[in-house]
């Protein structure tokens, strides 16, 4: 395990973040969109640059509200762990997106060597290779 990993194994989880890392996580999570839907009498968010930070309320302003919270922790996590997170979606660097059908098998193939290489997503992983190969 790497140096940086075993530092961090050694925090406890519920302890608070620096006040630095929190000003520059919010900082990052301004420009991040929150996506609602209505289900069942309930708001539900999850971030569009961050889809697995999710968030809940009775209100659209309660759930974006909450939303930007499981962000902020998320974000937090990752400045704190020297990661980068992700670039907002209105950052202007990516504007463009293209659609691939795929077989789930083949899907699955693509995920398991994007992990295996590192990569966060299957997205950026086709993104690397597809770039590197039209170069």
């Amino acid at each position: 395990m790497p140096a940086r990993l075993r530092k961090n194994a050694k925090k406890r989880i519920d302890r608070p973040f620096a006040a630095a890392i929190l000003r520059q996580a919010r900082e990052v999570v301004t420009g991040y969109q929150v996506i609602l839907r209505f289900e069942d009498g309930e708001y539900y968010g999850r971030g569009l640059e961050m889809p697995l930070a999710m968030g809940s309320g009775r209100t659209p302003d309660e759930c974006v509200t909450s939303t930007r919270e499981a962000m902020l922790v998320g974000v937090a996590t990752l400045i704190e762990d020297g990661e980068s997170p992700p670039l907002a979606a209105t950052s202007g660097r990516r504007t463009e997106q293209i659609n691939i059908r795929l077989t789930p098998e083949e899907r699955t193939l693509i995920e398991e060597s994007a992990r295996a290489k590192g990569f966060r997503g299957i997205s950026d992983y086709v993104r690397a290779l597809a770039v590197s190969e039209a170069r």
